[in-house]
């Protein structure tokens, strides 16, 4: 296993509480006082922008943000690809603004490139300052409508709509803020939530959803709420080729992926019905080296694997000429809604509206 990997998980297994020991017990008290000092921050921070004290920037366009409260992957990804395309279909002149995490000087970002890769019109700047990201965005593409990726807890500029997603695998993060959980802010942040969606909801049965929503309504009782999966459509290669998903079923296969939420990939890999000879995973927004693809290569082709996988994400970073037996391929990943599309399409149709 990646020593990155072995690590995050087992920090995990210490702040979840299935690790027990003195040990495991003495660091979440260390981590309790952290959180404390953290989440009063992230509190009066909070309070500021709440009661007009810190600037909020107004950029003359409707601005959507697609953000989560936890750490780490919920499938923000796909669904700024769909939004951007559901405004594309209906003639809005649409740009995502991010803050670039991962991005080496002067180059786009792993999901930046994917977007262009996918929705080649749709521009993407990324630029910590979001402000300045959006007025540029406006000022040199006119754009009509900002998509605000991973913008949740960024207040400087102002939304017309916020959409939080929550993983199926842990949407409260442990319930705690970072360091002692997962949280990005206590979840009492919720209410400034107008949509909240539950990504991979098929990870959890009935009973499950029904109290994760019953959570939410605690804080945001009067946010549109919605379900989805992240269902694989395609295979993609890194030169722009496409082949049928068919191909995978019983087919030994190896893959790997550098992103926020390994474990959602691998119950992808799972759904294609594919025979999972090997899985590596590296941390989020890992730059590949020439040796990385080397080994992964050489890797897969000592497991007799026939195909080697990975995510569109990682796609964009990889030469396609380091691989080839056996090849790599990314699975395409598309939001498909399980319920609640109506009422968020009709929050999306106000915004062209206005």
């Amino acid at each position: 296993m990646n020593r990155d990997l072995f690590c995050a998980a087992d920090f995990q297994e210490i702040l979840s509480g299935r690790r027990r020991g003195v040990g495991a017990g003495v660091l979440r008290g260390v981590l309790d006082v952290g959180e404390w000092f953290y989440a009063a921050a992230i509190r009066r921070r909070n309070r500021r922008y709440d009661r007009g004290l810190a600037t909020i920037h107004r950029v003359g366009v409707p601005v959507l943000s697609v953000g989560n409260l936890t750490l780490g992957g919920t499938g923000k990804t796909p669904l700024v690809h769909w939004l951007a395309r559901w405004f594309s279909e209906r003639g809005i002149r649409v740009a995502v603004a991010s803050r670039g995490y991962g991005a080496t000087a002067g180059q786009l970002n792993d999901e930046a490139r994917e977007l262009q890769r996918s929705l080649p019109n749709v521009p993407h700047l990324q630029d910590p300052d979001r402000v300045a990201a959006a007025r540029q965005a406006i000022a040199a593409g006119g754009a009509q409508l900002i998509v605000l990726d991973d913008g949740f807890q960024h207040r400087r500029l102002a939304r017309d709509l916020d959409v939080v997603l929550l993983d199926a695998l842990e949407p409260f993060g442990f319930g705690h803020v970072f360091p002692r959980g997962w949280l990005r802010e206590p979840v009492e942040g919720l209410r400034r939530a107008g949509v909240v969606i539950l990504s991979r909801a098929d990870l959890l049965d009935a009973a499950g959803r029904a109290a994760v929503w019953q959570a939410v309504r605690q804080h945001a009782p009067e946010a549109v709420e919605a379900e989805v999966i992240h269902a694989p459509r395609r295979l993609i290669s890194a030169t722009g080729g496409e082949m049928p998903l068919d191909g995978l079923k019983g087919q030994p296969v190896a893959a790997f992926c550098g992103i926020g939420n390994p474990a959602g990939f691998r119950h992808t890999l799972e759904a294609c019905g594919c025979r999972l000879l090997g899985f590596r995973a590296f941390s989020d927004h890992h730059r590949y080296t020439p040796a990385d693809s080397a080994q992964l290569s050489d890797w897969a082709k000592g497991l007799g694997a026939s195909l080697l996988l990975c995510t569109g994400k990682d796609l964009v970073k990889l030469s396609p000429d380091r691989f080839g037996d056996p090849p790599l391929w990314a699975i395409g990943i598309e939001i498909e809604f399980r319920s609640g599309f109506e009422p968020f399409q009709s929050r999306l149709e106000r915004l062209c509206a206005g």
